[in-house]
């Protein structure tokens, strides 16, 4: 999948460490990670190798920035002060990437037969705004939609993530208040379905 600035493709292992730290910059910014750098839910974030294991891990990527001398080298922490993007240096600029898991994968939480899970949607903060989210969402509606006897989309996300809420509307998603959960005491997980 192609949109006019950048493309959706299956992460490569070489990105696996790039993708991980974009999403906690991601998650950081959006103020999801209540613990900051240290919440418990941020190594999960990071390990993309576990997540491509046992789940399709997709990515948008901008192939331009090599050629434009774009991409950002840094750690999370100091990107996520400047507000940069970019990858581990040696390939295109990760902007954002999500997890689709099926049925029986480790990687879903909510997917039942017949379903299909997305997860860890993280668009880098610079790249807000050009579509990455919208296109990755619907990147995994796809390749559910292509996957025989998957009938419904599942996903949860953070009641604040109202910009998100809007993507997934767009989508044909609705609410779906039997799928909410608490991972934490604290934090309330909205349910929503896409029936295929």
């Amino acid at each position: 999948m192609t949109s006019s600035d950048f493309q959706i493709r299956p992460v490569l292992p070489a990105e696996h460490d790039a993708l991980g730290e974009l999403s906690v910059r991601s998650y950081l910014h959006g103020d999801l990670l209540i613990g900051g750098l240290d919440d418990p839910y941020a190594p999960n974030l990071r390990d993309v190798a576990v997540r491509a294991a046992a789940a399709t891990v997709l990515v948008a990527v901008d192939e331009s920035a090599v050629e434009e001398g774009t991409v950002k080298k840094g750690t999370v922490e100091e990107r996520a002060v400047e507000g940069d993007s970019g990858t581990n240096g040696s390939g295109p600029a990760l902007l954002g990437g999500v997890t689709l898991a099926f049925h029986g994968s480790p990687m879903a939480q909510l997917a039942g037969p017949g379903e299909a899970e997305v997860r860890m949607l993280a668009v880098d903060p610079a790249a807000q705004g050009r579509g990455v989210g919208s296109a990755l969402a619907a990147a995994c509606v796809e390749r559910a939609r292509a996957e025989p006897g998957t009938k419904r989309v599942v996903l949860c996300s953070q009641q604040a993530m109202t910009t998100a809420h809007r993507v997934y509307a767009r989508l044909g998603f609705e609410r779906a208040p039997d799928l909410d959960w608490y991972p934490l005491p604290e934090i309330r997980l909205w349910g929503f379905r896409l029936e295929l």
